[in-house]
């Protein structure tokens, strides 16, 4: 049996900057879940990190673009909660982030009013008030966006289930790219606090038939990152999903069970930080970076 790794508590070396090499045509795709709480620090931390690196690659990159996981503004996903929390952070009119934010929803903001503040907010860039599902191109990638919610909010039936599934079958017939990224709040697979839910299943299923790369998800308030899988959570080194799990955007972070969840491959815990994502032509790189910039976690993997 192969034992999985520690969890990661203490910080790597100052100097631990990301490993980038030069991907053709590449773009940077950055963000995290559970974010601006106006009792935490955390949230103008990793907008500052975030807002950085935008700033540091906006000529080196021919694209890049900001996605957020879900539980953008605690506690309840109000008007006030996203005005007087997640505006004065994430929402900053002096960083770059609100230009290119491309966010999904919570369980958080759909707790007030089935989540009407939060399409208030953002407005047209979250796709139909009603939906919460939409989708995008990032430079040679493809980006769907899903609403978890649907799946465990009492507030949506089953018609909504079916409907996002029929929206997400059709939108991978219609969008042909090599590459593709899938996000969320709650994860299927996971080691922190609430675990895998294993009512995000179908949806996996529906993405590993289009052969999609990545799932990105929140919810949980720590880094984590597996192996790639099949739905089911079996290795599956030809067609497998990679999953990342990155809940440290601001909300108060909190320790993994034990033990882990099967296959998984890395883990922080107790630790501000965002994903950063270098995407090119059929492959990408990826580095968990946390508020002073250091890289932990960082690798990189090919397009199915």
């Amino acid at each position: 049996m192969i034992c999985p790794p520690a969890v990661q508590t203490t910080p790597p070396p100052a100097t631990a900057s990301p490993k980038i090499v030069a991907l053709s045509g590449a773009a940077v795709f950055i963000g995290v879940g559970d974010i601006a709480d106006c009792t935490s620090s955390g949230d103008e931390a990793t907008a500052a990190i975030v807002d950085s690196v935008l700033k540091a690659d906006s000529v080196a990159h021919v694209e890049d673009a900001v996605f957020t996981l879900g539980d953008n503004a605690y506690p309840v996903g109000s008007d006030q909660s996203f005005a007087q929390c997640f505006a004065p952070s994430w929402g900053d009119s002096t960083k770059s982030i609100m230009k290119k934010i491309h966010p999904a929803a919570g369980n958080h903001e759909h707790v007030t009013d089935l989540g009407s503040p939060y399409y208030r907010y953002f407005g047209k860039r979250v796709g139909d008030p009603k939906k919460g599902y939409y989708s995008y191109d990032v430079g040679e990638w493809h980006m769907i966006v899903l609403n978890s919610a649907i799946l465990v909010n009492v507030g949506f039936g089953q018609e909504d289930e079916s409907a996002q599934a029929a929206w997400l079958r059709q939108d991978m017939v219609d969008h042909r790219k090599a590459c593709t990224i899938a996000m969320w709040h709650h994860p299927r697979f996971s080691s922190g606090f609430h675990g895998g839910d294993t009512r995000m299943l179908d949806l996996w299923k529906i993405l590993y038939d289009a052969n999609v790369d990545v799932v990105l998800n929140g919810h949980d308030h720590d880094y984590e990152r597996f192996a790639p899988l099949y739905p089911i959570g079996v290795p599956d080194t030809a067609r497998g999903i990679a999953e990342f799990v990155v809940g440290t955007g601001g909300g108060e972070l909190r320790s993994f069970r034990n033990p882990p969840a099967p296959h998984s491959l890395a883990r922080v815990q107790g630790h501000f930080g965002v994903l950063k994502l270098t995407l090119g032509a059929g492959e990408y790189q990826f580095a968990f970076l946390d508020v002073t910039g250091r890289a932990w976690d960082q690798g990189g993997g090919k397009c199915h």
